[in-house]
């Protein structure tokens, strides 16, 4: 199947160059290296974690204690996915690229699949951010509609009543569900990215969701006599937390009302150059503190993100400042919100996408 292609603008081409020049100057005058703390918590976080875990082993006839260890687990383990994961699939943490993919593989550790998501991150969402058919972000499947040129169907025209009971099982579908359609279902869109999905991949995904799911759950209750329904409840309350908090730091990011959701024409073409393209389906956070810089990975700073995604995110402050005189300079639309004005935003689309049918309206007349 023929890739979307974006418009060739020689001037946007001409402008991004401009851009990448003064971007790397600014990054060659910072002092010192930031990326040395993205190595130490390449190996202080995935030690909290199963730390936390094996504390937890120890501690099974303590239920507050036990309880207390796994919901410690589920802020590091959105932790571990912003500062390490993140940032290993795009090699932005050590140079040597084989130390990059070991540390990707955590993610098979703890619960997701590292093959299958690089795939969605880096050939799907990054390559067609907020396009129908080819971000996986966006995918249209069960009760939550996320594109707003498509008419809701069955529950989806109530999303906007029922998404905060919804939301919260955000990983458990990606664990149980999400992974498998991805590896089993052609009619997937991670299909469309790129060569057929290796035997052994499939292997692995489902040795290592098995191993996941012995170690969380049935280690305890085996060897270390913790209750069951103990154990279960300690793991469920783990997942629910942090699926919580992923997409309260995820959401405000793309799916927002002011944000837009290119349309491909009949001969699969976009409207915008690449580079206009991401300022239109990106947006920034006002948020700059010491907590979000250096323990949530500068996750407000993703237009930054999406344009130099091979700088890493430490240096995302003053790659950020130049972007916005850029901007400015060039008339392009850079958007900024506070956090909870873009939360806001984003329930005024599954709002307008659950009531409003006036795009498929106007494309039907």
């Amino acid at each position: 199947m023929k890739k979307p292609s974006y418009y060739k603008n020689q001037d946007d081409a001409k402008l991004f160059s401009e851009l990448r020049t003064r971007v790397n100057a600014r990054v060659a005058e910072i002092p010192g290296n930031r990326d040395r703390l993205i190595v130490v918590k390449s190996v202080l976080l995935p030690l909290l974690y199963f730390g936390s875990y094996a504390v937890a082993l120890f501690n099974g006839n303590n239920a507050a204690v036990y309880i207390g260890c796994y919901v410690f687990m589920a802020i590091v383990l959105v932790l571990i996915y912003l500062n390490l994961i993140h940032e290993a699939a795009h090699n932005n943490i050590f140079k040597n690229k084989k130390l990059n993919r070991a540390v990707l593989k955590i993610f098979d550790l703890i619960g997701a699949n590292s093959y299958i998501w690089e795939r969605r991150h880096i050939v799907s969402h990054h390559a067609y951010p907020n396009v129908d058919g080819w971000d996986t972000d966006i995918e249209q499947s069960g009760p939550i509609l996320i594109y707003p040129h498509a008419k809701p169907k069955g529950v989806q025209k109530y999303q906007h009543l029922f998404f905060f009971l919804v939301y919260p099982l955000y990983l458990f579908n990606w664990m149980f569900i999400r992974d498998f359609r991805d590896f089993f279902d052609p009619n997937r869109v991670i299909q469309k990215t790129g060569a057929k999905i290796p035997a052994k991949e499939k292997v692995k995904m489902v040795a290592f969701k098995v191993f996941y799911f012995f170690y969380q759950i049935a280690v305890p209750v085996l060897f270390f006599e913790v209750a069951w329904n103990l154990a279960l409840g300690a793991w469920f309350l783990q997942i629910l937390i942090a699926s919580t908090f992923a997409l309260f730091v995820l959401l405000p990011l793309h799916a927002l009302s002011d944000n837009e959701f290119p349309k491909l024409d009949e001969a699969g073409n976009l409207p915008y150059s690449w580079l206009r393209h991401q300022f239109e389906v990106t947006n920034d956070l006002t948020e700059n503190n010491t907590f979000i810089r250096f323990v949530l990975g500068n996750f407000n700073y993703h237009v930054a993100h999406h344009l130099f995604p091979n700088i890493s995110y430490e240096y995302a402050h003053e790659v950020t400042d130049e972007i916005k005189k850029f901007a400015a300079e060039n008339n392009f639309r850079y958007k900024q919100f506070p956090l909870f004005t873009a939360l806001r935003k984003h329930y005024d689309l599954l709002k307008t996408n659950a009531t409003s049918i006036g795009d498929v309206m106007e494309e039907t007349m």
